[in-house]
Parts: structure tokens; C-alpha cells; sequence
């Protein structure tokens, strides 16, 4: 490759990465959003409540109002990336049904976790939040409930402070098993968090938790870079950390980037509109019209790799999957938060406490680089952000929300911090 070839290539690829200050701002408008529907979606887990309503509430949302911004950029694609699941209890994931399958009813004390993605322009914001239904300050949360809720999401905070440019993938493996092992439970086995690039939620760079020996040895050890985007994704368990399908039918798919000739009308028909509507997205099959046309269409083409599949997983019956996903981008000035919300402590009494040694150092650690270069950075991108976007989510003005957006990270920062060191002094 010529020298010329390669600065044009260098500058095409930095012209999608976060290091451009148009595509971070994308990032957190995405992530703004999703934190919002996670939230309202938190405010609904009650007694009785239908979980295919919730999900059909959250992806509705992310939908009307992505409708609402970059209106004159016609080809600008948006919306959700990744629809929306609601996993109880011993329910690892991706469960969302269809209107032909058996929904399920919310009681109280079932441990709910949420997991959806919104996209803006191909810039992936990802987030996971778990949740005990009717849980307060007067009723908190006790037991292994307790237990897995504060083991997940100590996990994704050590996960969080450990992840630098220079820092292997595998060290974060580390840190997520020293934070189960703390509260006794175990992460499931061989789950991944992915890099993310724009439009694809696999990138190159990917973080293993609980390998088993094999995996230990094919998992690829690679170094964080300056400038990448994680979904990171943290699944703890009270039990064996084994997920497996049950009865539950697979309502989730992504296109693949590979190429088949459909032999059937109604498969050729189907996967023209996957392509032309979803494009790389991950979809539901309840978001067409005919679902019985949708699923024989879909059959073809996963069984010729044009599709891949997110089943539905299960843990055994009894125990309980807590679930954390924060998107974040480490950035020259430390590491951002892209999705986040935070996890008040105070709910979930655990009696356990994190004792490693190792684990209290990387609690003990910063995500920060330079607090004087980060608010420079910060200045910077919201004066590009006022004038590039002038938008309007449903809570008011852009220019407004990234003045917010500053305090909020700053307020959720310093909550989060708070909520460590009482972590960490069980």
C-alpha cells in the first residue's frame, strides 16, 4: 500500500472513531436515549406488569424519538440497534416475545434485567440494568438477590477502571472472576463483550469472562487502544455459570455479512426487507407484519449463515443472572462513559465484601487521565455539538441536554464513586 493510500485510510478510520468529536457526540445522544428508556422501563417493573409490553414500550419509544432528531439528513439511519429484552431470574437473555408466544407477568421480587441498544448514523450505544421488582429503602433486597446484583455491578466497575490504553483484555477477565468470587457466585461461562465500530456490534477486540480451558487457549489476547468503543457486558450468576436453551423460541436476529442465493420466494422476500430495513441492526420477528411468514423466511436463511440467531438462555431453575452493561469509549483523557446508570448500594444488602487485594486496587482506581485536558475535551465537544446539531429530544433542547449531560456524568461520577467505597467497605 502507498504512503498516500495509508493517510487516506488512517484519516477515514479516525473519521469514525470518537477521536472525531461529530461521531462522539453521536455516541452520547444514543446513549442519553438509551439511558432514558431503561429508566422508564425501571419505573414500570411492577406487580403484574407484561414483560412483551415493556419491550414493545421501549423499542416504540426508541423509535419515536430518534424519529425526532437529524430530520434533514434523510439517509441517516437511527433507532434501535438492538431491541429490547427483559430476562427474570434464572433467565440469562435475549428473552422477547412474540405476540404468539407465552408472555410473561412481572411479580414482585423477580429479578428483572433489561438489555437494549439505540443507534444514531451507526454509533452503537448499548446498556443492561437489573432490577428487583417492588425493591425500596424500606424493603431492600437481601440474600443471593443481593449477592449477584452487587457482584455485577462491582465486576463492571473494577471492568471500568481497569480498561486504559495498554491494558490486555485479559486483565479485565481477571477482575470480573475476582468480583463473583467475592460475593460467591460465578460469571457466566464464555460471555463476551465486544468492541464496537460503527454498524457492527463485533469489532476486532473482544473481553471473555469465566473461559473454560478451551477458550482460555483460542480467546485472542489483544491490547486497548486510545479512541475504541466496548459494550461492556457483565452476566453473574448465583449458580454454575452454564447458560443453555430451553423451550423458549429464538425472536432475535442480526444479518450476517455472508452471501447465499435463496432458493425460497417468501425467504427472498423476507431477507430483502431485513437488509433494507434493519441493515446490520439486530431485529425482532414480531416487528412483522406476518409472523408466520417471518419465521418461515428466517429459516432459510439461518440455516445458510445469512442470519445469526440470539437464543434464549437459561441458568438452572432457582438460581438468579444479574446483568450490567455500560458502553464506554476510552478516549486520550480517560475513559467515557456512553451509556451508565447508576446502582444505589443501599438497595441490595449483601454480606458479603470484596476482600482481594487486587480487586480493592483496581476499585481503587481512576477513569480518569487528566482532569484539566478532560474538561478542555469536554468544552470543545459540546460547543461542536451546539453547533453541528441544534436537536431536540423529548426533554428539550441539545444545547441544553449536553449542558446537562456535563453535570449529570459529573453528579452519576461522583455517585458511582460513592457507591464503589461502600463496595468496597461492604
Amino acid at each position: 500500500m502507498s504512503s498516500t493510500s495509508s493517510e487516506s485510510s488512517f484519516e477515514e478510520q479516525e473519521e469514525n472513531t470518537v477521536a472525531n468529536v461529530a461521531v462522539l457526540n453521536k455516541y452520547k445522544l444514543a446513549g442519553e436515549l438509551a439511558n432514558k428508556v431503561v429508566k422508564v422501563v425501571i419505573e414500570k417493573c411492577v406487580e403484574g406488569q407484561s414483560v412483551r409490553e415493556l419491550c414493545l414500550l421501549a423499542d416504540n419509544m426508541i423509535s419515536s424519538e430518534t424519529a425526532l432528531i437529524f430530520k434533514k439528513e434523510k439517509d441517516l439511519r437511527k433507532g434501535v440497534a438492538f431491541p429490547t429484552c427483559i430476562s427474570v431470574n434464572n433467565c440469562v437473555c435475549h428473552f422477547s416475545p412474540l405476540k404468539s408466544d407465552p408472555d410473561y407477568l412481572l411479580k414482585t421480587d423477580d429479578l428483572v434485567k433489561i438489555d437494549l441498544a439505540v443507534h444514531i448514523d451507526g454509533y452503537i450505544a448499548s446498556i443492561a440494568f437489573t432490577h428487583l421488582v417492588g425493591v425500596s429503602k424500606e424493603k431492600p433486597a437481601s440474600g443471593r438477590k443481593a449477592d449477584v446484583v452487587r457482584a455485577a455491578y462491582t465486576a463492571l466497575d473494577a471492568a471500568m477502571r481497569v480498561m486504559k490504553g495498554g491494558v490486555e483484555n485479559f486483565r479485565v477477565t481477571d477482575v470480573i472472576q475476582k468480583a463473583a468470587e467475592s460475593y460467591q457466585c460465578k460469571p457466566i461461562e464464555g460471555m463476551l463483550s465486544h468492541q464496537l465500530y460503527r454498524n457492527q456490534f463485533e469489532g476486532k477486540k473482544s473481553i471473555i469472562q469465566n473461559p473454560n480451558e478451551a477458550q482460555k487457549r483460542e480467546h485472542e489476547k489483544a491490547e486497548f487502544d486510545v479512541n475504541e468503543v466496548y459494550a461492556l457486558d457483565i452476566l453473574i450468576s448465583t449458580g454454575e455459570g452454564k447458560a443453555k436453551e430451553l423451550t423458549a423460541r429464538t425472536t432475535i436476529y442480526r444479518k450476517t455479512d455472508s452471501a447465499y442465493m435463496l432458493k425460497m420466494k417468501t425467504s427472498r422476500a423476507f431477507f430483502s426487507e431485513v437488509t433494507q430495513k434493519y441493515d446490520n441492526m439486530a431485529f425482532n420477528l414480531r416487528n412483522f407484519e406476518d409472523e408466520k411468514r417471518a419465521r418461515l423466511g428466517i429459516a432459510e436463511c439461518s440455516n445458510h449463515g445469512l442470519l445469526t440467531p440470539f437464543p434464549v438462555l437459561y441458568e438452572k431453575e432457582g438460581e438468579y443472572v444479574a446483568q450490567f452493561k455500560f458502553t464506554v469509549a476510552i478516549t486520550a483523557t480517560g475513559l467515557q462513559r456512553i451509556t451508565s446508570i447508576p446502582l444505589d448500594t443501599d438497595l441490595y444488602k449483601s454480606q458479603h465484601k470484596v476482600s482481594d487485594a487486587d480487586l480493592k486496587e483496581a476499585l481503587s482506581g481512576g477513569t480518569k487521565t487528566n482532569k484539566k485536558k478532560k474538561a478542555k475535551a469536554k468544552k470543545a465537544a459540546g460547543d461542536a455539538a451546539n453547533a453541528m446539531l441544534g436537536l431536540k429530544i423529548e426533554d428539550g433542547a441539545e444545547a441544553a441536554e449536553n449542558s446537562k449531560s456535563s453535570k449529570e456524568q459529573s453528579n452519576s461520577t461522583a455517585a458511582e464513586e460513592e457507591s464503589t467505597t461502600q463496595i468496597r467497605n461492604g
